[in-house]
């Protein structure tokens, strides 16, 4: 055996247990896992920019699709069937849904875009939330959807096109090196992460690249990425910063660096709101930490507002 390979540093589950056991206490690290051995749910949202909830949930139900409405977002759907089953649809094929998972719709809904509003999305692909934002706004807000990878800006572009959403720039491009001319009243930065509260304990595809470069790296550019985005918000105007992580040092440690810039203030996130979420003890109050389970992937979400010169 090399001296390399008894100093290798842990990967898959063995690294997220151990980054468990660093940050959380013995119960909460037990919801975690139990929550990463339950099966996810189907969820979509209705696209209102070409349909209604009304008649997608006819068309479910004369495909004998059954499914379940969800509390706090009218226009999505809990969906008792497979992902396949709802590609073959119409309504699929033709944009009045968009398949995503319920975690990823509460940024949007956070950040509370209107019309006629300048929108930033950091990291748009493969185009859930950007679209969402579209939809939130009746597609009367002016959106710019950045993406530096060409493949993935392909499939942006390719949602956008189909969700039927005209009021959009594209750019391929990293967020990190936006002009500093542009500004915006509302950014969205779901940050690229390790993608540890998207993991299932069942099947090894989910975290066969969790690493802790992996870690290492998300978090050099989700520092990046916030920098830039305070300095493309507007002041007195606000941002959200969300990953599909539970790991502090990509959440919490993020929020606590770029407060003390003085540049930013917390502004807290309405925990009544979302108090049917599963949720997990955050280290910055006012931020939200969704725990993993059949419903939701975890994932983090803190808003914030750049304060105005005095």
């Amino acid at each position: 055996m090399k001296d390399s390979d008894l100093h290798q540093q842990p990967q898959g589950l063995d690294l997220l247990v151990e980054q468990l056991k660093k940050h959380y206490d013995e119960q909460t690290r037990e919801v975690i896992l139990s929550g990463m051995r339950e099966k996810r749910i189907v969820s979509l949202r209705v696209n209102p920019l070409k349909s209604s909830i009304e008649e997608v949930k006819r068309v479910l139900k004369e495909n004998r699709i059954s499914f379940e409405p969800v509390s706090w977002y009218e226009e999505a759907l809990i969906i008792n069937a497979l992902e396949s089953d709802i590609e073959k649809l119409s309504i699929y094929e033709q944009g009045h849904i968009y398949l995503q998972s319920l975690s990823s719709m509460i940024p949007a809904l956070i950040l509370e875009p209107k019309a006629k509003q300048t929108i930033l999305d950091m990291a748009a692909a493969p185009g859930g939330k950007t679209t969402q934002l579209a939809a939130l706004t009746q597609d009367q807000a002016s959106i710019t959807a950045t993406e530096a990878h060409p493949i993935r800006a392909e499939k942006l572009k390719f949602n956008v096109l189909r969700q039927g959403v005209k009021r959009i720039s594209i750019l391929i491009k990293d967020a990190r090196q936006l002009d500093p001319y542009f500004s915006f009243d509302r950014i969205l930065l779901d940050a690229p992460c390790s993608g540890s509260g998207t993991i299932f304990i069942d099947q090894p595809k989910s975290y066969q690249y969790f690493s802790a470069k992996l870690i290492e790296k998300s978090v050099e550019t989700q520092k990046a990425l916030l920098r830039k985005a305070v300095e493309l918000l507007k002041p007195g105007e606000t941002m959200v910063y969300a990953t599909c992580s539970i790991l502090p040092e990509e959440n919490e440690f993020q929020i606590k660096h770029i407060l003390k810039t003085g540049l930013v203030e917390l502004e807290p996130i309405d925990q009544h709101m979302w108090d049917l979420l599963p949720s997990l003890p955050s280290k910055v109050p006012g931020t939200l930490l969704i725990a993993p389970n059949a419903q939701f992937e975890g994932f983090y979400i803190a808003k914030l507002k750049k304060k105005i010169k005095k």
